[in-house]
């Protein structure tokens, strides 16, 4: 198992691919590890340099204390990428990780040359909503909210889906204390400011279906950025990957063609 340390955290991550391919870096929801890839993985074009990695609090990576600032979860991503001498990389970030992939684009664009914002916003929810949520992990841990995160990140049909239990399990193994310490980070971060004033590629994608971030608010967040893309995938939620992995796989490669960060289609 390959791990960084950074300000006495050890962060879990994975890089895979041939060391001069296309480089493409994911960052996961809140609630889940870096397995949440892969669904898509093995329909993304040859050659590719992936990276993925466990947020503090999240997977393999340390758990330390809540509660996390927006900032401190950048910077995590921001010295492992250096630690792995990595360089205009696309950035994939979904929820929590698409809020990171704006703070990152903002800090560091030698690190990101194009990004895509995954049902994420500059801002999610009030303070009151993750006060709240974090009260409920407090007093009955994750476990005690997983329903409704499910009910919230599927479509109605999935719901029934047998692969339901798998990712009921990834959520159900989320540490409280990482949960709780995440959820404080994207209570206070607001990035409708600094995300509008990025240039670069960008592609928005968005669930029909997702409750979480809703399609607008995703559209609203990516139209900040000059020049972005936006898809729409239907009978999809908050992880439009898990429902719709052909289409998003499709989405992703359409983009990192027309980028240059892979050769034009022929």
């Amino acid at each position: 198992m390959a791990t960084f340390t950074r300000d006495g955290v050890a962060l879990h991550y994975l890089d895979e691919g041939p060391r001069d391919g296309p480089i493409v870096v994911f960052s996961n929801s809140l609630g889940t590890d870096l397995r949440l890839w892969e669904p898509i993985l093995p329909l993304l074009p040859d050659g590719l340099r992936i990276i993925r990695y466990d947020m503090r609090g999240h997977g393999a990576s340390d758990v330390p204390a809540a509660p996390y600032s927006m900032g401190a979860l950048v910077s995590d991503i921001e010295a492992l990428l250096d630690h792995l001498e990595v360089r205009n990389a696309l950035f994939v970030g979904l929820s929590i990780g698409g809020m990171i992939a704006q703070g990152l684009a903002v800090k560091r664009l030698d690190q990101v040359r194009a990004m895509v914002l995954s049902n994420t916003a500059a801002k999610i929810g009030s303070p009151k909503l993750w006060e709240d949520r974090i009260a409920g992990v407090r007093a009955g841990g994750v476990e005690a909210l997983t329903d409704a995160i499910l009910e919230r990140w599927f479509s109605r049909a999935f719901l029934t889906d047998p692969r339901l239990p798998y990712w009921r399990a990834m959520v159900t193994s989320t540490p409280d204390e990482g949960y709780i310490g995440c959820s404080a980070a994207i209570a206070g971060t607001d990035f409708y400011t600094p995300t509008s004033g990025l240039r670069l590629p960008t592609l928005g994608i968005a669930g029909a279906e997702d409750s979480s971030t809703p399609p607008d608010l995703v559209r609203e967040t990516v139209n900040l950025i000059p020049g972005s893309k936006f898809v729409l995938l239907r009978r999809a939620g908050h992880l439009p990957h898990v429902e719709q992995p052909e289409g998003y796989a499709e989405a992703l490669t359409t983009f990192m063609h027309e980028t240059g960060h892979l050769p034009p289609e022929a």
